[in-house]
């Protein structure tokens, strides 16, 4: 893999705060995570992994206005930096090459 690797969990996060773009913070990726991989998702385990992709220079966040749902805190809205877009691509080209080198017996069922 190359310098840009990105865990199986980050990934995931990844690829969600785009899927959110415009809309990617703490608890809409949460949620969007768990509908649609019917996956549970910590809180914990979410925000180390959105803290490790900002710091990987993957993510940026940036302060949203503060609402009172929220007992005055601002929501923090997270997205994919060029470097991210390279690292989700090389993660992708590296899973595509994988995909591509199975041969075809190795996954049919008939030979199971």
């Amino acid at each position: 893999m190359g310098k840009n690797q990105l865990g199986e969990f980050e990934e995931i996060v990844m690829l969600t705060v785009g899927v959110l773009y415009g809309d990617a913070y703490g608890v809409s990726i949460k949620k969007e995570i768990e509908s649609r991989l019917e996956r549970k998702v910590s809180v914990g385990a979410l925000q180390s992994a959105l803290v490790r992709l900002e710091n990987k220079n993957f993510l940026i966040s940036k302060e949203g206005g503060n609402t009172s749902a929220r007992g005055g805190r601002p929501k923090r809205y997270f997205t994919i930096t060029a470097l991210g877009k390279q690292a989700i691509q090389q993660t992708r080209d590296m899973r595509n090459q994988l995909y591509s080198a199975i041969p075809e017996i190795a996954l049919d069922v008939r030979f199971s």
